[in-house]
């Protein structure tokens, strides 16, 4: 359920996802407002659970994870079991950015960070030894056009 936020919030949210180290003050004088109300806001927003956690964005390239699969993945399972155990065992490696559960003919679809495609088949290798799956594509990205972080708010 959506949370009712007003033009201020909104500009402060804005701010805070362009880059969230900046300091009380500046985020205050971008949005044309006084330090206290602003952090009362940013508080009152973390504790509705609207902001959370704040962390780093890493350069995947300058780290040597150059090479960035979207991995649709078909399965003939549906039981609680399986999907237990496929979720932990997304949630056990790092490589996997994001996983999605899709409507449709895939049944999930994940982004997958690794070093080269040798690094990606030991993903791959391991992820089949762990659960069965009906079927896995392997997209590899040839170049990421647009990334970002930042919602429309």
């Amino acid at each position: 359920m959506a949370v009712r936020i007003d033009e201020l919030d909104r500009k402060i949210l804005a701010t805070l996802q362009s880059d969230a180290s900046r300091s009380l003050d500046e985020i205050a004088k971008e949005v044309g407002s006084s330090k206290t109300p602003v952090w009362n806001r940013i508080r009152k927003m973390r504790q509705r659970g609207i902001i959370g956690k704040q962390t780093v964005i890493l350069d995947p390239d300058a780290l040597g994870l150059e090479a960035c699969f979207f991995v649709l993945i078909r399965t003939s399972e549906h039981e609680a079991d399986w999907q237990n155990a496929f979720l932990r065992a997304l949630r056990a490696r790092p490589e996997v950015m994001e996983a999605h559960r899709l409507a449709g003919d895939i049944d999930y679809i994940l982004k997958v960070r690794v070093e080269n495609a040798r690094a990606y088949d030991e993903f791959y290798q391991a992820l089949i030894s762990e659960v069965k799956i009906y079927n896995v594509t392997a997209l590899l990205s040839m170049e990421e056009i647009k990334f970002t972080t930042e919602l429309p708010v």
